[in-house]
């Protein structure tokens, strides 16, 4: 395994919580960690840079505690930034990372050099979600610790390639951490991401389902009652190629099969919550009432607890890699 010194022997299980918009929030970070995986969630699941620091806060301030109480190291935790043109509080929430000293950051939609130094000057880590060997050659390129090969079947925003086929081409330049993210339900798949080659499992849809979870329960239900031919793969949703639950495409009364593309990419725009919004009901579009989800949906079947569910994954985990001792 090629993990960075921030990882080793902090982790009971070997994969990270993907960050989530609209589904990540500080309990489900807090129990992550404390249960011994990374947990993540996206800069812009708070509405302000204010509220964001606010749960940098919290969580700092959880897992300190817990340290204390227990006497043991939680796993660090990650933010998602998304590095796009489109995203005004780039700057300014970058800066509270570099401020609260965030162990890892996890870049979106761009590997830019200034934003790798900034976490690089306070000893963090970055690692960076690629769909493809051009995009992850970039990102390497620039410096990140890390690379996040998103194959095809993962949830929100995916690749299409083959998941042996982008580990193996990833693995012919790059050495250092290489996380694995597509469909990756159960402690089994943990197991065989690394068997592929990859170092870490990186975890969405699974924890979309945890009584942690930000997300309403008609969306977990749906999760529990869907399965892969659910999901559907499109750019026609949030104009750039991802996974969506089937049903919620219906339900909010769009044809699966005559989906017209947005007018414009504005990730500042789409990934904004409805803090606002006092009624507490979420508007419509992408990702709030068109679900993300993905194609691992067959293997979930409950919404158990985030410590429930990592020691059932640490369970499946062990039992796998003993079948290969």
């Amino acid at each position: 395994m090629s993990l960075p010194k921030l990882l080793e022997n902090r982790l009971r299980l070997p994969a990270v919580v993907a960050p989530m918009f609209l589904a990540s929030g500080p309990e489900l970070v807090i129990e992550t960690c404390k249960a011994g995986m990374v947990g993540s969630f996206p800069a812009l699941n708070q509405r302000s840079s204010e509220g964001f620091e606010e749960w940098l806060v919290s969580i700092n301030t959880a897992l300190q505690a817990h340290e204390q109480a227990t006497g043991e190291k939680p796993a660090p935790f990650a933010v998602n930034l998304i590095v796009h043109k489109t995203n005004p509080r780039l700057s300014a929430d970058l800066a509270l990372c570099v401020k609260h000293q965030v162990p890892i950051i996890i870049t979106s939609l761009g590997a830019a050099k200034e934003v790798i130094d900034a976490v690089h000057g306070y000893g963090g880590l970055v690692f960076h979600d690629v769909i493809n060997a051009r995009h992850a050659r970039k990102a390497a390129g620039a410096g990140v610790d890390g690379l996040i090969a998103v194959s095809a079947g993962a949830g929100g925003h995916a690749g299409s390639t083959n998941p042996f086929a982008l580990v193996a081409e990833i693995r012919e330049f790059f050495d250092k951490t290489l996380l694995l993210a597509g469909a990756i339900s159960r402690g089994n798949d943990i197991a065989a991401a690394q068997a592929m080659g990859a170092d870490l499992a990186y975890m969405g849809t699974r924890f979309i389902n945890t009584q942690e979870s930000l997300v309403q329960p008609e969306y977990k239900q749906m999760i529990v009652d869907s399965g892969s031919s659910d999901i559907v793969y499109t750019p026609n949703i949030s104009g750039v190629f991802a996974n969506f639950l089937k049903p919620s495409i219906v339900n909010a009364g769009l044809d699966p099969n005559k989906l017209e593309a947005p007018s414009h990419i504005d990730f500042g725009e789409e990934l904004t919550t409805d803090a606002d919004n006092k009624s507490g009901e979420k508007t419509g579009g992408a990702w709030k009432e068109i679900w993300s989800a993905g194609q691992g949906v067959g293997a979930i079947h409950d919404t158990p607890s985030t410590k429930d569910l990592i020691q059932k994954l640490e369970q499946e985990y062990r039992a796998a890699t003993a079948q290969f001792r």
